[in-house]
């Protein structure tokens, strides 16, 4: 008993000392917390990086394999612009100049490599012994209504163009221009090729109105990307307008709003720092932190103004009595609370996507520094503003009574709640199983954002934009001119063409046939393979002689003609499906063809595909972890292991009702949201603390049973948990607009599980501490006063 009243007294002496100090020392305090502020404020350097590849880890053995890919072949970093001309009919003479014109002028895009358009197609025709390779469609202002409509008819038979730059009724067609960029600099795209495409797009619509534009590939995916991020920073200064109109309403004292608005702005500086020191780039993820650490550093704040205010206008107390109160009740909670969300946030860690990497790093260095500014900056200011509280007891009356009777209907009825609490929980666990992964990069992005609606018109009107590459070798050099591995090579082209979710096949056979069907006085019966091998390389040779700068099969052929790449172009198909898709093409070149042509399906669609399933993986062991070591740390602070274990039930619970009402809404899980998990973990913790706390003084300090001990823990912390949940609310609910969907739905869901926790808290929670308190001991209960003793 003896060590027992030491470390009470010692708990209590570490309290209240604290709290003189700040109080005795809040200019110095406050001075010294504003220089920490600017100086960690300083360092900041905010640099936006919008390339899809910062999803991805150097590890990731998907990213490995594409990379490999673009090594050996041209790079396929594009824009694909399509023109869908009013009259419905690309082969008129004014719309086919109006593309050569475009065409022309996309040649002129910072790092162009490639320009791909129905006009520059190069088209094989055979006079006796001589090929000739020519555009489609050229100076075309001089062209007869014969000659357009023979370019009509020969491009509507071509099946490298038809579901690749022209739809099968030829009006609608597309320009892809192929970008080759430096890397140098992260402004490569924002800053040069998407301005220039965008002023090209609005000089073309100007001279030609008759035209719709729209725009896909990577490079807008990368933009869409990089200006998500910003959207999303945008958000914060909306958030912080909410927060300051939320806490004034709930506090109802402007000075505790203008001192939490103090800490959360010391806080958001602090971080901006730590993202300048340690050299993070923002990505759509990551720009989040502002919106996260001024939501979750609020309820730090709240907890203590809230007390403070009560003691003032409920207890009588003066301003400093209050405060010294507030500080010494609230330390031990809120540094648990903001214990555990760093740990929940640190754990983002485990997982395989770097930009969530970044967004838990940056929000637990915030957190912690909310905690130390809540607890130095927050009571200096108060202990320094002239705070006036009437104290009115008709409105606290009503307001006790609302919390009171709450607690009431609750103790009347334990096992009644905690079955029916059972059950949901239950029925809902149950539902989130039906929640199943699909990270189609597309749905990243919501309606709003042009990238979005301009995709989703392009595969609607001409092709789809999700695509998986094989790269076909034939174990040796020059082999891709043998006709054992050509006949292999189109039976898997004939083979994808049947497959249900094939829109188009881009494969070197086509070329072959083509080019033999043309040195064969363009006959029809030798649109096949080429029998002999030389025969075959010396028509690759004269066909790659004729071909132009810029559009030789370099994206096609790699440098010592070993190896072939195969572009499948597919619907926009789930992850699952995807997945699935390529790995029947794996199996199919496993079981009809040599080893050397066993090849891996790669694409950054597929790597999108896989990546919720990696993600989910390696979070599995972080979230592991996060409980247990947030298990550990309510154990320890409650000295209870017992009713530590016991707060795991109202931790974890409300996660898998969140999911479960998610499976009702939307039923799919994107990357974002594996991370919800341990990201809600530490923040629900917050709820379950300070009520156990205050159920823990009532029992252990007050004599009280364990319904009166519920009851008294509503009355005094249930209008600060209802003050938080609400904050929190509003702050996610806002990050749940941005148009980004890895941030809304994560967002999304936290919103609903923050709400299962306030209501899993007032019911499920004081139901079993009343059905479980029987068991506890007199000295367990003694020895839990060392952290909540008043």
């Amino acid at each position: 008993m003896n060590a027992i009243k030491k470390a009470q007294s010692a708990t209590n002496v570490f309290a209240r000392s604290w709290a003189n100090f700040v109080i005795r020392f809040k200019w110095p305090i406050l001075l010294a917390t504003l220089v920490l502020a600017m100086g960690l404020g300083s360092q900041g350097n905010m640099e936006f990086d919008g390339d899809y590849h910062v999803f991805f880890s150097k590890s990731n053995p998907e990213l490995e394999a594409f990379d490999a890919l673009q090594e050996k072949y041209t790079k396929d970093d594009n824009v694909i612009l399509v023109l869908s001309p009013s009259n419905g009919n690309i082969f008129t003479k004014e719309n086919l100049v109006a593309i050569e014109e475009l065409t022309a002028e996309s040649w002129n895009t910072p790092y162009s490599s490639r320009v791909d358009a129905v006009t520059n197609f190069q088209h094989t025709s055979a006079d006796g012994d001589d090929l000739y390779v020519d555009d489609l469609s050229y100076e075309s202002s001089l062209k007869t209504e014969a000659e357009i409509l023979e370019i009509k008819e020969k491009a509507l038979k071509e099946p490298l163009l038809v579901n690749r730059i022209l739809n099968e009724k030829g009006s609608v067609t597309a320009i892809n221009i192929t970008v080759r960029l430096p890397g140098e600099n992260i402004n490569e795209i924002p800053g040069e090729v998407t301005p220039f495409v965008r002023n090209m797009i609005a000089e073309f619509k100007e001279k030609h109105p008759n035209f719709e534009v729209h725009t896909s590939g990577l490079i807008p995916m990368n933009t869409a990307f990089f200006e998500a991020s910003q959207n999303d920073m945008g958000l914060t200064m909306i958030m912080l307008i909410i927060v300051i109109i939320t806490t004034f309403i709930l506090t109802r004292n402007i000075w505790s709003t203008l001192a939490t608005l103090v800490v959360v702005l010391f806080s958001i500086i602090s971080a901006v720092g730590f993202v300048g020191i340690m050299g993070i780039k923002m990505t759509p993820p990551s720009a989040v932190f502002p919106t996260m650490i001024l939501t979750l550093a609020v309820a730090d704040s709240i907890h203590i103004l809230v007390t403070m205010l009560q003691k003032m206008r409920n207890d009588g107390l003066n301003k400093v009595d209050a405060l010294k109160e507030a500080i010494r009740l609230n330390f031990m909670p809120v540094f648990i609370t903001s214990l555990t969300t760093v740990i929940g946030f640190l754990t983002m860690n485990f997982g395989d996507v770097p930009p969530f990497w970044d967004l838990g790093n940056i929000t637990a260095f915030g957190m912690a520094m909310a905690f130390l500014y809540s607890t130095t900056t927050l009571p200096a200011l108060m202990a320094i503003f002239p705070v006036k509280s009437k104290v009115k007891k008709e409105e606290t009356k009503v307001r006790k009574n609302w919390y009171v009777g709450l607690g009431n209907f609750v103790v009347k009825q334990p096992v009644r709640l905690s079955i029916i609490s059972v059950i949901v929980i239950g029925g809902l666990t149950y539902l989130a199983t039906n929640n199943t992964f699909n990270d189609e990069f597309i749905n990243y992005f919501d309606e709003s954002i042009a990238f979005r609606t301009d995709t989703d018109y392009i595969k609607d009107n001409l092709t789809g934009i999700y695509n998986v590459e094989y790269s076909i070798s034939s174990g040796e050099s020059g082999g891709i001119n043998n006709p054992e591995y050509l006949k292999h090579l189109n039976a898997f082209e004939d083979w994808l063409n049947e497959q249900p979710e094939v829109i188009h096949v881009n494969a070197f056979s086509e070329v072959a046939r083509r080019v033999n069907r043309s040195m064969h006085g363009d006959d029809e019966s030798f649109y096949r393979i080429p029998d002999n091998r030389d025969e075959a390389a010396q028509y690759l040779l004269l066909y790659e002689l004729s071909l132009p700068f810029g559009l030789d099969l370099n994206n096609q052929i790699n440098v010592d003609k070993s190896e072939t790449r195969v572009t499948v172009t597919v619907d926009n198909i789930n992850s699952t499906e995807m997945i699935a898709f390529s790995k029947r093409g794996e199996d199919w070149l496993r079981d009809n063809t040599p080893q050397a042509m066993h090849a891996m399906g790669v694409s950054p669609t597929l790597m999108f595909s896989k990546l919720g399933f990696r993600q989910a993986d390696s979070m599995l062991k972080g979230n592991i972890i996060a409980l247990i070591l947030i298990s550990l740390v309510l154990m320890l602070a409650l000295r209870n292991f017992k009713l530590g274990l016991l707060s795991i039930i109202p931790n974890v619970t409300p996660v898998l009702v969140g999911f479960g009402i998610w499976a009702l809404y939307k039923a799919q899980i994107n990357t974002g949201m594996v991370i919800v998990f341990g990201m809600t973990l530490g923040i629900i913790v917050d709820d379950t603390v300070h009520f156990m706390s205050k159920f823990l003084r009532a029992r252990r300090e007050l004599g009280y049973d364990a319904k009166q001990a519920v009851v008294y823990a509503f009355e005094t912390v249930g209008k600060a948990l209802v003050t938080t949940t609400v904050v929190l609310l509003a702050g996610f609910s806002v990050l749940s607009t941005s148009p980004f969907a890895l941030n809304s739905y994560m967002a999304r869901i936290t919103v609903i599980i923050i709400l299962a926790a306030l209501i899993i808290d007032f019911i499920l929670l004081p139901s079993l501490l009343i059905l479980t308190s029987k068991k506890t001991t007199e000295e367990e209960s003694t020895v839990a006063q060392v952290i909540f003793h008043k």
